[in-house]
């Protein structure tokens, strides 16, 4: 199904996603209040347009209701993000992503009702984290508020023994939910499942049980 996207906001956030989502070959509109970083997704977007996007007849006229997704990327003008997710909201756009910067700016894009709100540099920060605690962490990804998922390299702790024998959901309130072995993958494992050293589990729980197994398991 063909889909359109618009990012408002050209900074190293948007500017990412513009890159990829054009990669892919979607459509994006890319807009900016800054001229210099119009022109230089010109021959990346498939339209680059300097504008306010805190003006809703500006919005209009670029289009902004044949959008299927718009992304809003405005960099520390908190209240221009602001701004231009309550005119997206007024407007009905079908889907809104608004990246927050701080707590306080997501709190108020939620009571907006903004489709979803991002917090990249927090993200980032819990995954960096995460891969201190242990270079065996390979990836985080927070589902909610209380619950993540983490993908694992099994080494030492783990290798040569089955997932009956590690226990992890009785001893860690944790669910192996698949392993990958190479470019295999095996989702909903068997308990009887030998884990090897190279293999990487694929882990749900909530946040309190995924520091648990981390501290105790993971770590070699």
């Amino acid at each position: 199904m063909k889909q359109d996207f618009a990012v408002l906001g050209l900074g190293m956030f948007g500017g990412s996603i513009c890159r990829e989502l054009s990669k892919e070959g979607k459509q994006v509109l890319a807009v900016d209040i800054n001229e210099d970083k119009v022109n230089e997704f010109k021959n990346i977007a498939s339209h680059a347009v300097i504008a306010d996007t805190t003006d809703e007849d500006t919005l209009r006229e670029l289009g902004i209701k044949s959008i299927d997704h718009v992304i809003v990327a405005i960099g520390e003008n908190i209240q221009a993000s602001i701004l231009t997710a309550v005119i997206l909201t007024d407007l009905n756009i079908k889907k809104i992503t608004v990246k927050a910067q701080n707590d306080y700016h997501e709190k108020i894009l939620n009571k907006i009702g903004v489709d979803e709100v991002v917090h990249p540099e927090r993200d980032m920060g819990k995954r960096i984290a995460h891969h201190i605690i242990s270079s065996n962490v390979l990836d985080y990804l927070e589902l909610s508020d209380e619950h993540s998922i983490v993908e694992v390299k099994a080494g030492r702790k783990m290798a040569g023994r089955t997932l009956i024998e590690l226990d992890i959901r009785n001893k860690y309130g944790c669910n192996v939910v698949a392993i990958k072995k190479g470019k295999d993958i095996n989702v909903s494992p068997a308990s009887n499942e030998a884990i090897q050293a190279d293999d990487i589990l694929i882990v749900v729980g909530t946040n309190n049980d995924i520091s648990k197994f981390e501290r105790h398991l993971v770590v070699d």
